[in-house]
Parts: C-alpha cells; sequence; structure tokens
C-alpha cells in the first residue's frame, strides 16, 4: 500500500491529514486520551514538546551563513502580519469600538475577532509548507514570527494600556531549540545530518495534536461568518504577505504560507477579555470566529501555496 505516495498528493498533506485524523478523533471521542492515558494521550495533547523537537532538528539544518536571510525574511513577515493587524484593529476599532455587532449577518463579529484571527500565523503549517514548497531558510524564518504567538500583540495592537509588554523570558524561549540546533548543527556536520533526518517525520505528529485541539463544534456554530472571517484573512494578509515576501527576496511561496491563523489565537479573546473586562462581551463569540479561521485557512492556504508554487516554478521566479 502506497499510503504515504498518497497523502503526499495532497497539497500540505502530511500536515492537513493527521490535522484532520486529530480533529475527527477528538471531537467524536473526546475522552479517548483520558482512557488511554500514557503515551497515547500525549500524543493528542504533546503538540508543544514535539514542536520544540522539530525546531532543534530543524536548526541544525541551517546554516550560519543563512542567518542574515532568516532576519530579512522572518522580520519582513512579521512586519507585515504587524501592519495587518494594527490597520484592521484602526479601521474597525473606528467603526465597532470594543463591542460585538448585535443584529445581522455580522452579529458577533468585533474587533476583537478580526485582530486576533490576523495577528498569529499557524506556525505548524507554516514550517510544513516550507519543508516542502521552500527552503530550511525559509522554516527558521519563523523563529522571528513565532513573536506574535499568544495575547501580547494584540492587547498591544488594540491599545491596552499597561499591558503591551512581550515578557523577555517568553521572546527568548520562543527561539532559544531554534538557536541550539543552529548550534549543534554548525559545530558538528554528522549532528547536522542526523538531526536533520528527523525534521519530515516529526511533522505528522505535531500536527494531529494540533489538530485534537480543534473544537469542530465551535466552527459549526459560527456558521458563514467564520467562513467569511477566514477568507479574509487568506485573502487581506495574504496579499501584504506576498508583497513582503517579494520585495524580501522571495517569490511569495512564503508570504502566501504565512497568511494563517494559529491554533492558539482562538484563546487570545479570553485572555484579552480577562485583561481588560472592555471586552467582555465580545470574547466568547470571538473565540468561535477565531476557531472557524483556524480550520478554513489551514484548509485553503496549503492548496494555494501549491498552486503559487507550481506558479512561480513555470515562470522562472524561483529566488536564488
Amino acid at each position: 500500500m502506497k499510503i504515504k505516495a498518497t497523502i503526499e498528493r495532497l497539497p500540505g498533506g502530511m500536515m492537513i491529514v493527521p490535522l484532520m485524523i486529530g480533529c475527527l478523533l477528538a471531537n467524536i471521542a473526546p475522552n479517548l486520551p483520558k482512557f488511554f492515558g500514557s503515551f497515547t494521550g500525549a500524543l493528542f495533547t504533546g503538540a508543544l514538546p514535539i514542536m520544540a523537537v522539530f525546531y532543534v532538528c530543524m536548526g541544525a539544518t541551517i546554516s550560519v551563513e543563512t542567518t542574515p536571510y532568516v532576519l530579512k525574511k522572518g522580520g519582513s513577515l512579521l512586519a507585515a502580519k504587524v501592519l495587518c493587524g494594527v490597520v484592521a484593529g484602526v479601521v474597525l476599532g473606528r467603526l465597532l469600538g470594543e463591542k460585538p455587532v448585535n443584529s445581522g449577518f455580522f452579529a458577533g463579529l468585533s474587533t476583537l475577532a478580526v485582530v486576533a484571527a490576523i495577528n498569529d500565523t499557524n506556525g505548524g503549517l507554516y514550517m510544513a509548507l516550507m519543508g516542502q514548497y521552500g527552503s530550511p531558510r525559509d522554516v527558521g524564518a519563523y523563529s522571528l514570527m513565532s513573536l506574535e504567538s499568544g495575547p501580547f500583540l494584540t492587547m498591544l495592537t488594540l491599545g491596552v494600556a499597561g499591558l503591551s509588554a512581550f515578557p523577555w523570558p517568553t521572546l527568548v524561549g520562543a527561539i532559544l531549540p531554534l538557536a541550539a540546533g543552529m548550534v549543534l548543527g554548525n559545530l558538528d556536520r554528522e549532528l547536522r545530518e542526523f538531526l536533520g533526518r528527523a525534521v519530515p517525520v516529526l511533522i505528522p505528529f505535531f500536527a494531529f495534536a494540533l489538530g485534537a485541539g480543534i473544537d469542530l463544534k465551535n466552527v459549526w456554530q459560527s456558521g458563514l461568518l467564520g467562513l467569511a472571517l477566514g477568507l479574509l484573512v487568506v485573502a487581506v494578509s495574504g496579499v501584504v504577505l506576498v508583497l513582503a515576501d517579494r520585495l524580501s527576496g522571495g517569490n511569495g511561496v512564503a508570504g502566501l504560507a504565512a497568511a494563517t491563523t494559529a491554533g492558539n489565537a482562538a484563546t487570545v479573546p479570553a485572555l484579552v477579555a480577562a485583561a481588560n473586562p472592555a471586552y467582555s462581551d465580545a470574547a466568547r463569540q470571538a473565540t468561535i470566529l477565531v476557531s472557524a479561521s483556524v480550520v478554513v485557512t489551514a484548509i485553503m492556504v496549503p492548496f494555494l501555496v501549491a498552486w503559487w508554487a507550481g506558479r512561480s516554478r513555470r515562470s522562472g521566479s524561483e529566488p536564488g
């Protein structure tokens, strides 16, 4: 049976198929991880540890000569993401303020929901797509983009007074695994080859765990509005990120791969509301809408990236 070949026919298949399997199992049998516990339970909940190991192994494949490229590419994509969030926050903040829309098709939509959905990139999906359609240098660019994770950038964008600081231990912790891998890989070529072979193997495992954290009921409840928010994130941030990628010397593939919503972005509305009660009314529906955007962008972006990568190869616009 050619299981691997079949999965890889789907764009980003090694990420998407395990993610969907984890999502379906967790929603059909939510008590399964607790029932079996031990290693089986850990497969459903261990996304972060597996991704940490992935970072170390991926870092080992990055030569020190590529560091300027990583800083340029990661910085460009991060700046583009921040710009999209700030513009959305300013425009919608003037129209809606801190409260959600109360009626009509857009009922439940809020500045908080849109900013949270735009601000945080699905790092696992980005790294998987760049591993297939990009290069280790492109994957390494996420070490800078990971600074957008969590509620801090959203709080800053929304202008929550006194909550704009980013804790330095968290900032350093986001970079340490990749940096450790880079040091090991550059000190010992054999270690680079040894750790580098684990990179594609780890992708389906953290994808499965990420999928197990997605609640399909939230996606269903959000209806067409959640679908529209996901489409908005891909369309609006995708254009800006592709431009930023091309300006930094890329062909747009990395930018398009970053036009997603991270799974942990669904936790941001509640955290923001806890820090500032003014967002309490918007937080509940925002969580549902952001969850829908996670699923919509995770499904759409791999197909768009595969199409764009093929288009770039045919037009001869592969970066050097």
